[in-house]
């Protein structure tokens, strides 16, 4: 990690704050609910159009058809061609509401 400082003393790294957007996101297959962090002060649209080809999301769980979970895990990283629609879901910090 890299640190500058300008002539004030402001100082500046290469860590990026993001905040955790509470989502439901439905890929083709699967329906998954967990967390994508979004760039403080950024969109949860933003995120969505990035240009990487995985979308992160951390604690996930994998349900079934019957709303049952299949599978957690703390992280998973989600091809964003197989995603179908993403919706914040629950409480979300300020970043989902614009």
């Amino acid at each position: 990690m890299t640190i500058e400082y300008d002539e004030k003393g402001k100082f500046y790294t290469d860590v990026v704050t993001k905040l955790p957007v509470s989502c439901l996101v439905q890929t083709t297959t699967h329906l998954m609910r967990g967390s994508v962090h979004v760039r403080q002060g950024e969109r949860f649209k933003n995120e969505l159009e990035r240009e990487e080809t995985f979308l992160a999301i951390t604690n996930v769980s994998i349900l079934g058809a019957d709303e049952q979970v299949l599978y957690t895990s703390p992280f998973i990283a989600v091809r964003r061609s197989q995603i179908v629609w993403v919706m914040p879901a629950g409480n979300n910090h300020e970043a989902s509401q614009e």
